[in-house]
């Protein structure tokens, strides 16, 4: 007689958050190390889910365990009920004076130059027993949060459905640098001036395109870039005493442009900057702490 099949009712939060682990490694070794389990453990919690869901959740591509359309609506249910367990696990206060926790922030370079110096130092001021990790957020940052690999992602970003929130925490928009001897650094400059220039291009990577790219490219117009760039990092020794141009957010600019000119772009890209979080951390008393210190230091 074959043996029934499994009760859906024997589904956990542990094996869930296993599935989620497997998703994100795409490896069941690798997520039998992460969760410090034994790799028969994972198997037979994966093989007891694809009984429950009469899917296989994962086939081997690449070298790789690659989720299913089905394991990928799974883990996009399970990962709103692991968010609610965690909230209801939250303390409800936070004593920032005697706190050890971790907290990890994913941003990129804009964020590092300008808002991670005044972020540390208020962290450091009210909880020196704390520990902050930066990392990169990429084109992925909502899917970090969604990992729990960051606590909060600060950026040009903002997640309107279900599972984030976020919060506005000031406008920016985009200017031109370039080098004060520069034959149009002190003129306004019109759309045929622009582009006209010889131009440095941050391409950010990861299909990340910027909001003054896209405001010309709406306009009928195409950038004919001289030099492509990874990042802004560099930018004034590449600009200064050269014709080039470049185009990023002003408040970078007038960060960094020590002996360049800073002028208004024909094609400015207002953009907003915000703080953005996973609903699983919505009621932390600490979590909730850290997004109140973040607004404050942006608005100092």
């Amino acid at each position: 007689m074959p043996p029934p099949p499994p009760n859906p009712a024997s589904i956990d939060f542990a094996a869930l958050n296993l599935l989620r682990v497997v998703h994100e490694l795409g490896s069941f070794t690798a997520a039998a190390e992460k969760l410090n389990v034994n790799q028969s453990a994972v198997s037979y919690t994966v093989a007891k889910l694809r009984a429950c869901f009469h899917d296989p959740l994962f086939v081997r591509e690449g070298g790789q365990q690659v989720a299913t359309e089905r394991c990928e609506e799974i883990l996009s249910k399970s990962l709103q009920m692991l968010g609610m367990l965690d909230e209801m696990l939250q303390p409800d206060a936070f004593d920032p004076g005697n706190a050890t926790q971790n907290v990890t922030i994913a941003c990129n370079f804009y964020e590092r130059v300008l808002l991670i110096p005044g972020i540390v130092a208020a962290i450091r001021r009210e909880a020196p027993g704390m520990t902050v990790k930066v990392i990169s957020s990429l084109g992925d940052g909502h899917l970090r949060l969604l990992r729990r690999e960051a606590d909060v992602l600060i950026g040009p970003f903002s997640r309107a459905e279900s599972g984030f929130h976020s919060r506005r925490l000031y406008a920016e928009d985009y200017a031109c640098l370039m080098d004060p001897g520069h034959p149009l650094a002190r003129h306004r400059l019109g759309a045929a001036d622009y582009l006209s220039l010889n131009h440095v291009l941050i391409d950010y990577g990861a299909g990340w395109q910027s909001a003054y790219l896209r405001e010309l490219e709406a306009a009928g117009h195409r950038l004919a870039p001289t030099i492509i760039a990874p990042s802004p990092a560099g930018l004034g020794t590449l600009i200064a005493g050269s014709d080039l141009v470049a185009t990023i957010p002003r408040r970078l600019g007038e960060q960094t442009a020590e002996g360049l000119v800073v002028t208004d772009c024909p094609f400015p890209g207002a953009f907003d900057v915000s703080l953005v979080w996973a609903a699983h951390t919505n009621a932390s008393a600490m979590h909730r702490w850290l997004r109140d210190l973040i607004r404050a230091s942006c608005r100092d």
